[in-house]
Formats: C-alpha cells, structure tokens, sequence
C-alpha cells in the first residue's frame, strides 16, 4: 500500500491527505474534535485497495496543517470546509466517511444538500451534540464569556512521545498510544529549540456559542434520504443511550453495525480490519441492490 500524498484545497485554506488514483471514484473523509486526516491513516489505505477508490481526507479548519478561522467553530460552519473540498475537487456527488464530529457535519450536509451526499459512512457518530432549548441563554452566556479572554499559548512538549502520552492522558475519549500516534504527530511543529507544540486552534476548546436542539437534530435526521451504515464501537460514545437509540431511529436508510473496539475504532491497529470489512461487505451488497432493481 503506498503511502498518502498531501493536498491544499480552497486556495490553500484546507489541507487534506489523499490515497489512491486520482481518476477512481472518490470518498471525501471527515476527522472528529480535535483529531485530523492522519485519523483515516489506517482505514484508508484498505478501503482503496478492496473498493478501488479514492480516499481523500481533509482537515477541518483549526485542525491539523489547515488554517485557523478567524470566525466560529459552530459545527455547521465545517459544512462549508467540506463544500469547499468538493468544489475544488469537482465533485458534484459524494460518499462521507465520517468519524464522530465529522459525522454530525456530513449528516448536516446529507440533511441540507442531500443532491450533493451519495451515502454516508459513519463512523462511531451520528447527528449532533445537543442542548435543550431551555439551556440556550446559558450555553450562550458561557460561550461569550469564553471568547472574551485571552487564548492560553498552544502545548509544547520536549518531544513527540510526550504529546503523545499528554493525548492519552488527556484526551475526551479513552485512546491508546499506538492508535493516537499518527493523530498526534501530524498535528505537531518542530521549534528552534527542539521541543514540539500542538498546531490546533486552542478556541476549538471554548465552548459553543449556541448548538442544536435534540428536536432540530432529529429533523435533520429524519431529513436523510441516501443509504447510511453507522458502525460503532462497543466501547464508543453512542452505545444504548436514549438519545442515539432516538437518532438511530430518526434516520430511514440505516444499517447498524457494532464492532468490538473503542470511539476511535478505525484508527486502532486490532479493530481496523474488522472496520474495513465491514464496509466493503455493506457497501458490494448496497452496489448489488441498485443494479438488481435497475431497469
């Protein structure tokens, strides 16, 4: 398997990773809060092989090597990171391989524009974080105080191997170190002095301004017409809590598969062969139903 080229896509804003032929069918890749393209660095490889594809994975902006956004980092502002890739990249239709956020952004998508979303492959993520409508004046409240002070200086760290240990004590899921390497290395810079610094926009850590109702969200799944498979983790964040047995249910096309493994699933060197399996096996068998009832 050869390894992925880089690319800058609208007008250098965004930077992604792309595996496969230029002229096969293309798969637009979608990382989770706080993660980067370097999160498809294992499925990827093995999706171009068995499907034959393209896999080109972005990083959203404040992530990874993309550029910072001087506005919001609402989830509905990444659907315009993810038309941009698709406009630069000629893609009129689309498949989404989605992990966590990047799932709520691609349900967003295949909610608004569903002529522009062929299918969504989800990983470990399905609608959105929500707040009751009665919460919005303080989740309001704590998101303008937020912006008012000042950002902390991004983490440095004496080496790679340390950020990589920080990401595994700290992070807002359970991660090995292993299945965080390539998400941590490809999101550090070499300084003169030796040590290493996080690239990420540390306002991605300040909360929301405003986020979506569990009503809203729901619409917008209820919304989706194109074919769905959501493949979870036993140990991931969706699991049998009432709101995603709600999403579940909101959604008409969907397949559900639950793979043992953890949130980041597809990135974990025991579970990524049992992922990419899975989605070939859905995939040739959703391929075969449109050609059985074609004309």
């Amino acid at each position: 398997m050869s390894g992925p080229r880089s690319l800058r896509l609208a007008g250098g804003r965004l930077a992604a990773l792309a595996w496969g032929d230029d002229k096969a069918p293309t798969w637009l890749a979608l990382h989770g809060w706080l993660d980067n393209a370097a999160s498809f660095s294992r499925l990827a490889p093995r999706l171009v092989e068995a499907l034959g594809i393209r896999v080109v994975a972005i990083d959203f902006a404040g992530h990874g090597l993309s550029r910072h956004c001087h506005g919001d980092y609402a989830l509905w502002d990444y659907c315009h990171d993810l038309l941009d890739a698709c406009d630069h990249l000629d893609l009129s239709q689309v498949t989404l391989l989605a992990h966590s956020m990047g799932a709520g952004v691609a349900c967003l998508m295949a909610a608004a524009l569903p002529e522009r979303v062929e299918t969504l492959v989800l990983l470990d993520g399905l609608g959105a974080l929500t707040s009751e409508a009665d919460e919005a004046p303080a989740q309001l409240r704590k998101g303008l105080l937020a912006d008012r002070r000042p950002s902390s200086p991004a983490p440095r760290y004496p080496d790679s191997e340390t950020a990589v240990a920080a990401r595994v004590a700290g992070g807002a899921t359970p991660i090995d170190a292993e299945t965080a390497w390539p998400l941590v290395l490809r999101n550090l810079e070499t300084l003169p002095d030796g040590h290493v610094q996080l690239r990420t926009d540390a306002r991605l850590l300040r909360p929301s301004l405003v986020r979506l109702s569990p009503d809203q969200v729901g619409a917008m799944l209820a919304t989706i017409r194109c074919p769905v498979l959501l493949v979870e983790g036993e140990t991931g964040i969706l699991g049998e809590r009432a709101r995603a047995h709600q999403a579940r249910a909101a959604v008409k096309r969907l397949t559900r598969r639950v793979l043992p493994g953890g949130h980041h699933l597809h990135l974990e060197p025991l579970a990524v062969a049992m992922v990419t399996d899975t989605i070939v096996r859905w995939h040739d068998n959703e391929t075969s139903s449109r050609q059985g009832g074609a004309p």
